[in-house]
């Protein structure tokens, strides 16, 4: 990659990113929300647009010389709501928590009920976890995942019944199974919730029809463009057309000043390549790689929350191995694999250090690996935790790793 000017102005961060670069080609990356973008999104997000101050909306701005950005901020706008069979998408949100922010602030006011997946069983830091503008400003009560790592419906359904939240939120961080927004809608329906779905995670399989759409059930839809979606860093908003000018207003001026543009372009181009037939050919190994490595996984004899992922993303369940997600998600970098530590449903230990690791497949994917990829990306996983106190065995590890690394390329043309 072209660091000329960068490394004659200043040589540290030249250096800084070069070793980045090849953390990123040396490493399997299996942070289920991290992805790779293209050349073409980097050039984007990259381009002179960065120099633009533009307040407002497109056609309604409140500095001069936006004529380009108008029409860059619309093509966006208009592929999202192509994309995602919406009404009305704002391109502004700097991320995704600034999406969900901002339907909170277009739906509700302070201290209003929010009924929403605890952030111990997969929930979204910003659906309500207490150290957050959600829970921090909002009454949020919360449903979970059931034994077999589903979500109970019936469930949801009797908590909306008793507490009558005015929103419900539906989606997560760290949740493996297929979402029924149309069941979710019809709870919210019975009490007269509004129900907002955060596709963060699952957008790309939305994006290719391999996921159910929440489009035609949810009001609002938010989501961020640079996990399965494969787009820079940032959010979206999507919602009904009655509630465009409420979201808008919300973004702006409601909780941030000016957009952008560089990172709008960037989810411009990213979202005209999630509309290409080879997406949804990426899109779908996405959910083959995941299988494959969740079966590899547990024909290693280790435990995935859930059995079976039907997604992209499982998490690793390491109680019976008496190792905790800290350590050994600190064991796996040391072998050349990159993931999180996650909490399980009732985790015995506290959050940071937690029983789980999450793992997913975009990034793998992106690079081009394959289900037998997988397979062996899961041997080493379950090796480097049963050997996690033998250097030689890490060593040999690492060697495995870095030769799938060296397989499978990135960003080396």
């Amino acid at each position: 990659m072209n660091l000329e000017n960068i490394r004659k102005t200043d040589p540290q961060i030249a250096d800084a990113i070069d070793a980045e670069l090849k953390r990123q080609q040396n490493t399997i990356e299996l942070i289920a929300s991290e992805n790779c973008t293209s050349l073409a999104v980097m050039e984007a997000c990259g381009s002179v647009l960065t120099n633009k101050y533009a307040e407002g909306k497109p056609h309604k701005r409140y500095y001069n010389g936006c004529e380009q950005i108008d029409i860059i901020e619309e093509l966006a706008q208009k592929r999202a709501c192509e994309l995602f069979k919406m009404d009305h998408a704002n391109v502004q949100p700097h991320s995704g928590a600034q999406a969900n922010m901002a339907v909170f602030m277009a739906t509700m006011k302070p201290g209003d009920k929010v009924l929403s997946m605890d952030l111990s069983n997969g929930g979204h830091l910003s659906h309500g976890s207490p150290v957050n503008f959600s829970g921090l400003y909002f009454d949020v009560k919360s449903y979970g995942i059931n034994e077999y790592g589903e979500i109970d419906y019936e469930d949801v359904r009797q908590k909306a019944i008793e507490h009558k939240p005015k929103l419900i939120i539906c989606g997560a961080s760290n949740y493996s199974k297929i979402i029924d927004f149309k069941k979710f809608r019809e709870i919210a329906d019975e009490v007269g919730a509004l129900l907002l779905a955060d596709i963060a995670h699952i957008a790309g399989l939305v994006a290719a029809g391999l996921h159910p759409s929440p489009a035609g059930y949810a009001q609002f839809v938010t989501t961020t463009t640079h996990k399965s979606l494969r787009g820079p860093r940032g959010g979206i908003i999507m919602c009904d057309e009655q509630y465009a000018a409420a979201i808008d207003k919300a973004v702006f001026p409601g909780m941030q000043g000016g957009p952008l543009e560089h990172i709008i372009a960037g989810k411009a181009v990213a979202l005209l390549e999630a509309a290409k037939p080879e997406f949804k050919e990426y899109a779908s190994q996405i959910i083959k790689n995941a299988k494959a490595l969740a079966q590899g996984l547990m024909d290693e004899g280790l435990d995935i929350v859930g059995g079976m992922t039907e997604n992209h993303l499982m998490t690793l369940d390491l109680r019976k191995t008496g190792k905790t997600g800290k350590d050994m998600a600190n064991v796996l970098e040391r072998v050349g694999i990159t993931a999180n530590k996650n909490t399980v449903p009732n985790d015995p230990q506290s959050p940071f250090v937690t029983s789980g690791i999450r793992l997913g497949t975009p990034a793998v994917t992106t690079r081009g690996f394959m289900e037998e990829d997988m397979t062996e990306v899961a041997k080493i996983i379950a090796s480097a935790i049963f050997s996690s106190d033998n250097e030689t065995a890490l060593d040999n590890l690492r060697a495995r790793s870095m030769k799938l690394c060296e397989k499978h390329p990135l960003y080396s043309k």
